[in-house]
């Protein structure tokens, strides 16, 4: 693995395969990194092959080294800007009022205040 690569740096490299959970990256001769999925563009990617084909040459920063395992992260969106989000406008919740039967004083929802006068009446009978 060559000595040059560093977390942080940003490097051209060529897409020599593709897989489905993502693109290898000829760095140089020797040296070759992954790009995960989640790493190929902002937002969902459903199939790399919508977004790269071997043979590209693309923009990728550095992730990660692992020196033990030889394994280098790449991301090829961390190069690029991330698109603006829209703000999101937060509705207001309807509260559901309840409907107090004036007639029917045995169903419905009645505050204790409401039930107490009642209840001191039922027990003066």
């Amino acid at each position: 693995m060559s000595e040059k690569i560093e977390a942080g740096s940003i490097l051209t490299g060529k897409v020599t395969g593709i897989q489905p959970y993502g693109a290898f990256v000829a760095l140089d001769d020797n040296t070759q990194g992954l790009v995960h999925i989640s790493e190929i563009t902002h937002g969902f990617v459903k199939d790399i092959n919508d977004h790269l084909k071997v043979g590209d040459e693309i923009q990728v920063k550095v992730l990660s080294v692992d020196e033990e395992a030889g394994k280098i992260g790449l991301s090829i969106r961390a190069t690029q800007e991330a698109p603006e989000q829209p703000v999101k406008v937060k509705k207001a919740r309807k509260r559901a009022a309840a409907i107090i039967n004036q007639d029917d004083d045995s169903q419905g929802f009645n505050t204790l205040k409401d039930k107490l006068q009642e209840w001191i009446t039922q027990s003066k009978m």
